[in-house]
């Protein structure tokens, strides 16, 4: 037999709280005090004390609340040779003798000419690793072969059963009591056959050594590979040693803090009785670093790695893919009700899928990131359909070692890999029918029992992920009319034959020309749906027209907290779009003109925005998420209709006869030549707005609109429909020009630019009634004029030159679908 070298024993992290500290001070204490009052007794009675019996060795009371008050157990030397002496006895009696202990060995119990190996100390070596026996050194050479062959059992059965008592306890899992289970059948049939052959050595006389070999050869075998199965499970959570050195070091200081321990009477039981109990507490027992015991996932993928490492020995095959269906059948039971109902009934966490359940259908009318959908339901090992992010990962727990399998249920059986979104997607899409109160018929889930070797198992998934998928699929396109939801979204917030607008503009002028936080919601409000039912809605034009006016009654006027574009740039800059230098020194230039901006405030027409109300399940997808979206290209929208408006009211100012198109005389050619350049760039602005707007809708919405249209007849899953309309919208915002701080630059400047200019149409109209009425007015006056018309026309041909300018190169690199705006705005002629 090879020699013995004990195991290292696993070291477990322990914190020690005030009061845990207390208490084992306690016990120093009176363990101290007990020693000195012992002092005084004589030699005599202290050897009988120390023959008395003890329970310390008894795992149960050991584990008793009250066992720290039981003295320590005696300590008796270790002595190498603990078996009796076999000289002089023949070698048939030897045989009879070591076979009646075998018997015994082979159940974990020590012998009279067998013992436990003398290094094996029961309170220091870790059951798990089984108790080695070792053979009475004299034992005749021709019985030791076959007994060394043999004694291994011994050591195989104490560790196996010592794995399967410790795996039973609750915080183990169901995977792992599935597995002692399956363990503990095989463990009877090597019982009954220890039955047997005791029967045959007492009643069969030609009963030998070789015999008992022939018949425990087999089960050798097979318990070694339990033993490897159940160690590699029993280590699989502690740190691999770094080098011989650091462990030979380590079990020298070991062995120092012992000796300091037994000197100061803290070597016995009952100290570490409170330090289990501690650790138990922390939640360190059966652990290890990471925190998270092997269970779940983690066991099958050890199982399966085992089963394919040794798929070459039929006996390793056989055995493995029997513990591995028993050890998955809760796992496959737990699946098959999750994908089948969309309820997750893991107790232990053990499934590859995790609930967070502070995340519920309340969270829905504030999210704005999507966390119901994407954070209720997530894997554990942080993987999603998109890739892995930060976000994810956030709760993923590390690895065992670097590049190794995850712990616990982060583990995903390698079985399963290639199916775990399908599982979770099944199960996440039934959870919604069950939310809106639609009973899911079981079906399969209790039928024929499957193994996840099964390829009716994979079957299984695949029918329960295709139901689920058309069964949300239909609920939501179908019964919650996704459709005309989304027709009437595009005519409300994309101003889709909407002469809504116009009316509301004209209705709330008064209003709309206050301070954001001095217009009254109320009064918003009750215009906006005299609007809408003015607007003629629900009458005529065709089925798509119709199903515009369904669902206004869901429409909400409300008050942005920020302008349009500085809350753009604020974004863009944070999510690094484009973060170039320049942008960011522009940015930094100037913090009081910043000030100044901020404490001016905010008209109501620059705030205004639309809100819309939806219930779930639609909420998925009309979430919050998405309407800031629609909300942000409807003010972007907005603000290109009212400039056009403002301008537009500025034209039919300039066709009236008086004072723009009187005939001036000679004297007046520098007014005439003043209103020319102010109709001019008039002229201008409103066909720099009109063809924005146009490309905007014709160019922009209305395209990407047919193509989500056909996108969602043809839809196939409930995330891919998800996915279209996010990148509908995303689409759109970036061929609006709303994602690139440049382009966003120019165009608020000019935007702005075109505004101020048309709140200057009654200065302009008194100035020029002044000057075509003949009334006296100095050069100063004149010079005034020209001034702030210069001023006008500067600024917009510089911020249209930059705006034109960046256009152009984005059209050309980034942005091809800018290249029909390059055209329109070449037909805005500038200055000569």
């Amino acid at each position: 037999m090879d020699p013995y070298t004990p195991g290292r024993r696993s070291k477990k992290a322990l914190t020690l709280s005030a009061k845990e500290y207390t208490k084992i001070n306690g016990t120093i204490a009176s363990v101290r005090r007990s020693r000195q009052q012992q002092g005084d007794i004589d030699e005599e009675s202290s050897r009988a004390r120390s023959h008395e019996p003890s329970f310390i060795a008894e795992t149960s009371f050991v584990r008793a609340p009250l066992n720290s008050r039981v003295g320590p157990a005696p300590v008796f030397p270790k002595s190498k040779g603990k078996g009796q002496n076999l000289e002089g006895i023949p070698v048939d009696i030897q045989e009879a003798l070591i076979l009646e202990d075998l018997l015994f060995v082979l159940t974990g119990i020590e012998g009279n000419y067998i013992a436990y190996h003398p290094d094996y100390s029961p309170e220091d070596d870790d059951p798990l690793q089984g108790i080695p026996f070792s053979a009475s050194s004299s034992l005749d050479a021709s019985l030791r072969d076959l007994v060394d062959r043999i004694l291994p059992l011994g050591t195989y059965y104490t560790a196996v059963s010592s794995f399967i008592e410790h795996r039973s306890h609750l915080e183990y899992g169901l995977v792992n009591h599935a597995l002692c289970a399956a363990i503990r059948d095989m463990l009877k049939d090597y019982q009954t056959l220890l039955s047997q052959l005791e029967h045959a050595f007492n009643t069969a006389s030609a009963f030998t050594l070789q015999k008992l070999w022939f018949y425990v050869h087999p089960t050798v075998h097979t318990l070694s590979l339990i033993y490897h199965l159940v160690l590699e499970l029993s280590t699989a959570d502690d740190p691999a040693p770094s080098s011989s050195a650091d462990s030979d070091e380590e079990d020298e200081e070991d062995e120092e803090q012992r000796a300091r321990d037994e000197a100061l009477g803290l070597g016995g039981a009952s100290l570490k009785a409170v330090l289990s109990d501690i650790t138990k507490k922390n939640g360190g027992g059966g652990a290890g670093g990471s925190g998270i015991a092997v269970k779940g996932g983690e066991v099958l993928a050890i199982l399966h790695e085992r089963k394919q490492h040794l798929a070459g020995d039929p006996t390793a095959a056989a055995l493995y893919g029997v513990l591995l269906r028993k050890a998955g059948k809760p796992y496959v039971s737990m699946l098959r009700v999750w994908v089948g109902t969309g309820r997750l009934v893991d107790p232990c966490e053990e499934l590859c899928v995790r609930e967070s359940k502070f995340i519920d259908r309340g969270m829905l009318e504030m999210d704005y990131t999507d966390e119901y959908w994407e954070r209720r339901y997530t894997l554990r090992d942080g993987s999603t359909l998109s890739g892995p992010t930060k976000r994810h990962q956030a709760g993923v727990p590390e690895p065992r070692t670097v590049g190794g399998r995850l712990p616990g249920g982060a583990c995903v059986p390698p079985l399963l890999e290639g199916w775990k979104f399908k599982i979770l997607l099944a199960g996440k899409y039934l959870n919604v029918i069950r939310e809106c109160g639609i009973e899911i018929p079981s079906g399969d889930v209790g039928g024929e029992e499957l193994g996840m070797e099964d390829e009716g198992f994979y079957k299984f998934i695949e029918h329960a992920y295709t139901h689920a998928n058309r069964t949300l699929l239909q609920l939501l396109l179908r019964d919650q009319q996704l459709i005309p939801r989304l027709r009437s979204l595009k005519h409300y917030f994309f101003l889709s034959q909407s002469s809504f607008l116009t009316h509301l503009l004209d209705l709330a002028h008064g209003e709309l020309r206050k301070s954001a936080k001095a217009a009254s919601l109320v009064k918003l409000q009750s215009l906006l749906d005299l609007a809408l039912t003015s607007d003629g809605c629900s009458g005529g034009g065709g089925s798509e027209r119709a199903d515009d006016g369904l669902f206004r009654e869901d429409v909400k006027v409300g008050m942005a907290g920020s302008g349009l574009y500085e809350w753009l740039l604020k974004v863009v800059s944070v999510s690094g779009v484009i973060g170039h230098e320049e942008d960011a020194d522009a940015d930094a230039v100037d913090p009081h003109k910043k000030e100044k901006e901020k404490e001016k405030p905010m008209l109501a027409i620059d705030a205004l925005a639309l809100d819309y109300t939806v219930k779930f399940p639609l909420s998925l997808v009309i979430s919050r998420k998405t309407i800031l979206r629609y909300q942000l290209l409807f003010r972007f929208l907005l603000h290109l209709k009212n400039v056009e408006s403002s301008l537009c009211t500025m034209w039919i100012e300039h066709k009236t006869p008086t004072p723009w198109r009187t005939t001036l005389p000679p004297g007046q050619a520098d007014l005439s030549r003043w209103r020319l350049r102010l109709c001019v760039l008039r002229a201008r602005m409103l066909a720099w707005v009109q063809q924005i707007l146009a490309f905007a809708t014709f160019e922009v919405l209305e395209p990407n609109w047919r193509a989500l249209e056909a996108k969602l007849a043809r839809v196939t899953t409930v995330d891919q429909l998800l996915r279209d309309h996010v990148d509908f919208l995303d689409t759109c915002l970036k061929e609006c020009m709303l994602t690139s701080s440049k382009l966003l630059k120019a165009y608020s400047k000019l935007i702005v630019t075109c505004s101020t200019f048309a709140m200057y149409t009654s200065m302009f109209t008194k100035a020029a009634n002044t000057g075509v009425l003949g009334a006296p007015e100095t050069e100063t006056a004149m010079a005034k004029r020209w001034e702030v018309l210069s001023k006008f026309e500067t600024n917009f041909n510089h911020w249209f030159k930059v705006h034109l300018d960046c256009v152009q190169f984005y059209a050309s690199s980034e942005n091809v679908s800018l290249l029909p705006l390059v055209v329109r705005l070449n037909s805005v002629k500038t200055a000569s």
